[in-house]
């Protein structure tokens, strides 16, 4: 059991050690110069880009739903999507999209 133990806590340690050093060199490396105007203009599209990655198998991949517009989750993405679209507010894009889903849901049965 002792074993186990040690074999977790140097496990997060190694791991803690590893996540520091890979954010750290970004800030090390862009933080040394300047960083190409190109290189930084293509940086803004990052976030954007993680949070597709991140969202995208929540609406389309499913247990039982598919690509489709028999699809809730993806009909109450698209409803948040446009709601983001036009009022640029986190929270009532939230509130639209789960009441969306809501709604889709109650409605296919």
């Amino acid at each position: 059991m002792a074993e186990e133990n040690v074999q977790l806590w140097g496990m997060m340690i190694v791991i803690g050690i590893g996540t520091f050093m890979l954010r750290f060199s970004f800030i090390w490396l862009f933080g040394r110069g300047k960083v190409r105007p190109e290189i930084e203009q293509l940086l803004k599209f990052v976030p954007a880009s993680v949070l597709a990655a991140l969202a995208l198998p929540a609406f389309v991949f499913s247990s039982s739903a598919s690509f489709s517009l028999t699809n809730p989750r993806l009909l109450a993405g698209l409803v948040a999507a446009m709601v983001a679209w036009r009022s640029r507010n986190v929270l009532l894009t939230i509130v639209i999209g789960m009441a969306a889903l809501w709604l889709i849901t109650n409605l296919y049965r």
